[in-house]
């Protein structure tokens, strides 16, 4: 019986310290941000690779200063970084945000989507991306305050009140995020756009920890979901996009590809679902995860068009 338990006790610590170190890993390797994230160089080239008939628009605006950078401290306490793209006759302004391990540069394609429709643009680089401090990625939950506060720096520097919030991936999620929040005084319009993003932070860790290495929650995502309590102060089933949207009172359009196997496809209709009173939806056919404008780039801009002037 003594053995019995000697070997229970063992085998019990055994799985506790798995479990533990797993949930350092996995904590880890989800919100580390990317090393060359200050690459900008690398960036812009990687953005003139993916979207080459982007190289004119880009030289034109480095020859009429049409690009410019910012930085501000934030609320809490952090130096963030954007880029601004001022349309002086315009007074609305759309707000980009990137992905996951990502950087403003690399979606600036929709910033040119944007100015061709009569917008300033602003795109921030999150919170532990780019060039903006930070030492752990927060999945687009803690963000929604720093892109409200981003909202209050455009409407100073481009007298706006009308604003479109468009984000891909946890962009995406982030753009959700904030549409359940109440809005600054200084919005009298604004709609959102989410580009496949997910329901929540819960369920896209532990899609990937099933799809990536055949785990399921429990116990790992539950314990590394405290352990980011402990260490951020906020839990993967607190971060949960699909309950902002269900407070959203703004127009929404989501967009998500139909072979999306990053960001599952089928999380774009529960997330439609909750949003109740106006919202339109398109699902681009064979697209991959953050793909839909590479594959479609008339038909997103006429969407995001057709949206706008709903």
């Amino acid at each position: 019986m003594k053995r019995l338990l000697l070997t229970i006790a063992i085998i019990l610590g055994i799985f506790i310290i798995a479990v533990i170190g797993g949930s350092f890993y996995m904590l880890n390797y989800s919100l580390k941000p990317d090393e060359a994230r200050a690459d900008t160089a690398a960036c812009f080239k990687k953005l003139v690779e993916d979207y080459p008939d982007l190289k004119p628009w880009l030289d034109s605006l480095n020859t009429c200063h049409g690009l410019r950078d910012t930085f501000v401290n934030m609320p809490r306490g952090e130096r963030h970084h954007a880029y601004l793209f001022p349309l002086p006759e315009s007074r609305r302004t759309a707000i980009i945000i990137h992905g996951w391990r990502d950087c403003a540069i690399k979606f600036m394609y929709l910033a040119r989507l944007y100015q061709q429709l009569g917008y300033n643009v602003l795109m921030p680089d999150l919170h532990a991306h780019g060039l903006s401090e930070g030492n752990a990625i927060g999945m687009g939950w803690q963000e929604r305050k720093d892109i409200i506060y981003w909202m209050t720096i455009a409407s100073n520097r481009f007298k706006s009140n009308d604003f479109i919030i468009h984000g891909v991936s946890m962009g995406a999620a982030t753009t959700m995020n904030v549409s359940g929040e109440s809005m600054p005084d200084c919005v009298k319009s604004i709609k959102f756009i989410e580009d496949c993003g997910y329901t929540s932070v819960w369920d896209e860790f532990g899609y990937e920890l099933d799809d990536q290495f055949g785990l399921p929650a429990f116990p790992l995502l539950y314990s590394t979901s405290q352990l980011c309590q402990w260490r951020y102060g906020w839990d993967f089933k607190e971060a949960a996009p699909i309950e902002q949207v269900k407070k959203c009172r703004y127009p929404m359009l989501f967009i998500h590809g139909d072979q999306d196997d990053f960001v599952p496809f089928k999380m774009v209709y529960p997330l439609h679902k909750a949003k109740s009173g106006k919202k339109d939806i398109w699902i681009t056919k064979g697209t991959k995860h953050a793909a839909s404008y590479r594959d479609y780039p008339k038909e997103y801009k006429l969407s995001v068009k057709n949206f706008l002037n709903q």
